[in-house]
Parts: structure tokens; sequence; C-alpha cells
């Protein structure tokens, strides 16, 4: 059992840190690249742009706005205004997670054709989410010599509630969508065809909020565990790059977005199914669950 408060440790969790955040850049960069051009027909006129997609793209691009001050961060070996630095990166990156979640809630909502019962109560969990969130966002840096930038100050008490009122909020979300689809598909299963479970996990897209759930149970178990400062936010970024990734994801699916979720019919009702045969609900509206 390794001593992780020791100097030793704490060195070689920031050297594997600093390695990670390289390769998560990496990644997020090269999935951002490649789904340029879906992003590009939304300015052609190619898709139809909805108020909703001001959170998907919100998302992605304030993502990569924190990831690049992180390596900013990581990497700078002259005197810079820390401070200004790690708010900077506060913003964007708590940013990012509540409009990660918001996209996901949007998706739930369609679902449950807009119930007031179901977008009330989400929105309440909304702004509750972003209070921790914009709170988060008050922590100390400096610069220190031979080190570089050094968070000095930070309320882990808070940071751990975001986490774990991330995970409880994704996991509602994810049973929401769950039981209104799960009672929306009816008939007996056929042989050959896949069960309702995986109809429910793959075909309608419930994939993406198990993704979201579990990358944030991942980063509070390290956040209560409190090994050391270093290995207590090491899943912080991957949680947050996960659930970007999976949002885009379920917004770029076809199978989910234009079969699953929800289609506009010529008079410009919004039609939620259930999957790709079953219709469930039909209500006038211009609300996001898919291009």
């Amino acid at each position: 059992m390794p001593e992780w408060m020791s100097p030793q440790e704490l060195a070689k969790d920031a050297e594997a840190f600093a390695r990670l955040m390289h390769a998560l850049l990496g990644l997020y960069i090269w999935e951002f690249v490649t789904s340029l051009p879906f992003d590009w027909d939304f300015v052609i006129g190619r898709k139809k742009f909805r108020w909703p997609m001001v959170f998907y793209f919100a998302n992605r691009y304030f993502l990569l706005f924190a990831l690049i001050g992180i390596a900013i961060a990581l990497n700078v070996t002259e005197e810079v205004n820390c401070q200004a630095l790690y708010t900077y990166n506060q913003v964007f990156g708590n940013a990012s997670i509540g409009l990660a979640s918001i996209n996901l809630s949007l998706r739930t909502m369609a679902v449950w054709s807009q119930s007031l019962y179901v977008v009330i109560p989400l929105t309440i969990v909304i702004l509750g989410h972003w209070s921790l969130l914009l709170h988060g966002i008050l922590l100390k840096a400096a610069w220190i010599p031979g080190v570089g930038c050094a968070i000095t100050e930070t309320n882990n008490t808070l940071l751990a509630a975001s986490f774990i009122y991330a995970m409880a909020f994704d996991f509602s979300v994810l049973t929401l969508t769950g039981v209104k689809l799960a009672f929306a598909i009816p008939g007996r299963r056929v042989a050959g065809q896949p069960s309702r479970l995986m109809t429910l996990i793959f075909n309608d897209g419930l994939i993406y909020f198990v993704i979201a759930f579990l990358a944030n149970l991942l980063a509070t178990i390290f956040m209560l565990l409190n090994l050391n400062p270093v290995m207590s936010i090491i899943a912080n970024v991957p949680a947050a790059i996960a659930s970007t990734m999976e949002t885009f994801a379920q917004v770029s699916d076809k199978d989910v977005s234009d079969k699953s979720f929800i289609q506009y019919d010529a008079a410009g009702n919004a039609v939620v199914r259930a999957s790709s045969t079953d219709d469930v609900d039909s209500k006038k509206g211009d609300f996001y669950a898919g291009v």
C-alpha cells in the first residue's frame, strides 16, 4: 500500500496527472476535429438549427477552451497570472460539466413530451447543479518558483458535493428516460430480435445516460477516497470529457436522434417516439432531442 501523502508519491502522481491531461487533450482534439463536419452542416444550413443546440455547441467548445487552459497551466515555464488562468479553467471546465447534464435533461424532457411534471423538477435540479458549479469556481492559485502554477486553496467539500450532485442528477435522468421508454415499448419479444433491455440501452440511446452516470461515479469515488490532492481530482477531467463526448454521440446518432426520440411533422409538431417502430406521444413544440 503506497504512502499517498509522501513527497515521492505526490511527485509520481503529479507526473501521471500531467501525462493523462495531455493524452485526454489529444483524444478530445481528435474527436473535435473529426466531428467538425457535423457542426459545419449547421453553419451552411444543411441542418436546421434549433435553440437547444446552443447548449450542445457551448458544451463542446467550452470544454476545448478548458483543456487548452489546463495544458498551458501544466507547461508554462515563465511566471504568469496563475489566479486568472485557473479561474479561466474553472469557469469553462465547470460550465462544460453543467452543460453536459443540461443536454441529457433536454433529451429526457423530450421523451416525456415536455410534461411539466418532468420539466419543472429537472429545471430546479439544473439550477441547483449550476449553483454548486459556480461556487466551485472560487479557488486560489499562485506562481511557485521551481514548480509553476499551483492551487493554494480550494474547497474540496464543495467539489465533492458537485460531483455527488452530478452523479445523482445523471441517475435521475437515466431512470426517468428508462422508465418512459420501457413502458412505451409494447409487445412480446420475437425470436431473433434483441430483448427489450438491449433495445432500450442501444437502439434508444440509454447507453449515453449510463456512460455519463458511470463517469461521474468514478470521479466521485476518487474525490471521496481523498488519497491525496492529485488523486482526488485525477478523474474529474475524464468525467467531463466522457459526458461531453457522449452528448455529441447522442446528438449525431441518427438511429437515436431521428428514430428513437423525436421527429417533426410538416405542421411543426414534435412527435416523440419510444423506438424506431413505436409512437409514444405527439405534442406541439420546437424542442430538441435530436437533429
